[in-house]
């Protein structure tokens, strides 16, 4: 039977959908799957060699052909992999606050690289604190940010904490995975929601996601930021509605 997969973000866990998934369930009128990506939260197995690939081929046994995946950063980069190499298992994507490639370079926007490999010292030498310092980026600019900050807190303490390896290796994807060319070559609908005071997705790097492929459409949140989904629920989806395809 045909679903809708929510897939989180780096360093969080399925408990940040919580309490938006009712609403979610609402506007699909489907069954709605929360999933944690391997090592974070209940989903405790992972791959030897912790890569996206090997990560994905553990994920898709959870998810059910043909499903809809609405996915959040680091979620959409499984998302676009599973689209690409399992076919069957995806008829759309909605990324949420993501991008096929996460990294600056010329022309595209992103995060600057010397950000992410300063991320990979401090989990390595202050885990806990990398952790922390992430949930403050994720409500960073949003007129929320204390409030969106102690929410997301208080869902991801629901699971267990993520694992050293999966949060390592999940730095590694967001650094080096360039998936430009599988979502420019996607047929299925795919679509997106942003906001505007993003950090981590820059607003302006916007037009160069959509330049990729011309089927990708996006609303952007006026003031939300990279967890539109808490920070403005109701504009979230609405968003949401506007977009569904399938």
């Amino acid at each position: 039977m045909a679903a809708t997969v929510l897939l989180h973000g780096w360093g969080m866990n399925q408990g940040v959908w919580q309490l938006i998934e009712p609403k979610i369930e609402n506007v699909v009128c489907e069954n709605v799957i929360t999933l944690d990506l391997p090592g974070f939260g209940d989903a405790q197995m992972m791959p030897n060699s912790y890569s996206l690939a090997s990560a994905c081929e553990l994920l898709v046994e959870s998810i059910p052909d043909n499903s809809r995946i609405i996915a959040w950063s680091l979620g959409g980069l499984f998302a676009l992999h599973i689209a690409m190499h399992y076919p069957h298992k995806v008829r759309e994507i909605v990324l949420v606050a993501s991008s096929p490639y996460f990294q600056e370079s010329d022309n595209w926007y992103g995060i600057k690289s010397q950000v992410l490999s300063q991320f990979m010292i401090s989990l390595r030498d202050q885990h806990q604190q990398t952790i922390e310092r992430f949930l403050a980026i994720q409500a960073m600019g949003s007129e929320f940010a204390k409030r969106d900050i102690k929410q997301i807190k208080g869902l991801l303490d629901s699971y267990p904490s993520a694992q050293e390896k999966a949060l390592a290796a999940g730095l590694e994807i967001l650094q080096q995975q360039d998936l430009r060319d599988v979502f420019a070559n996607l047929t299925i609908p795919i679509s997106g929601i942003y906001g505007r005071l993003d950090g981590l997705i820059p607003r302006r790097g916007l037009k160069a996601i959509a330049a990729l492929n011309p089927n990708f459409e996006f609303e952007v949140i006026n003031k939300a930021s990279h967890a539109p989904f808490i920070s403005h629920p109701e504009e979230f989806i609405t968003a949401l509605n506007q977009l569904l395809k399938t």
